[in-house]
């Protein structure tokens, strides 16, 4: 569950810090089509197999719609047939949060980005997937951009 920050309306870290880049939601309302403002700053789920990057199989990084910190890379990324792009591992650790999430009636883990506090999606564990961690991050698309690397 994230805390909030009554000067901004926005998510803290969960040790009560503020996030490094911090907007109104007013300026998050500017930045982010109304779309991206569901997912990355209402926690909202885009529609199963919808994504443009759940198919990508392109080299390159992802980073966060909103923020522009890298997160992910296709080296990571793999098909689990969830409906939406997931990924083993993160770029790096320090660049994803995660919290308890007790929405729709049941215990996940929420994945957001560290840089900005933006929604990203859930990572389950222990599902069989034959990968190095055992994890999927299950990320929503419109929570990421992609820049392809040759």
């Amino acid at each position: 569950m994230s805390h909030s920050d009554p000067a901004n309306d926005g998510p803290l870290r969960p040790d009560g810090t503020p996030f490094p880049v911090v907007l109104s939601e007013a300026e998050w309302n500017e930045r982010l089509s109304p779309a991206e403002y569901q997912v990355l700053r209402k926690s909202g789920t885009e529609p199963a197999f919808q994504g443009e990057f759940t198919d990508n199989k392109a080299k390159g990084t992802y980073s966060c719609r909103a923020c522009g910190s890298e997160l992910f890379t296709s080296d990571t990324k793999f098909d689990s047939q969830c409906g939406w792009p997931s990924f083993y591992t993160p770029l790096a650790q320090d660049r994803v949060l995660y919290l308890e999430d007790r929405s729709g009636g049941r215990i996940r883990t929420e994945v957001r980005c560290a840089n900005c506090g933006g929604h990203l999606g859930h990572v389950f564990e222990g599902e069989g997937f034959d990968t190095p961690t055992d994890l999927r991050f299950c990320i929503n698309s419109i929570s990421v951009n992609f820049a392809e690397t040759n």
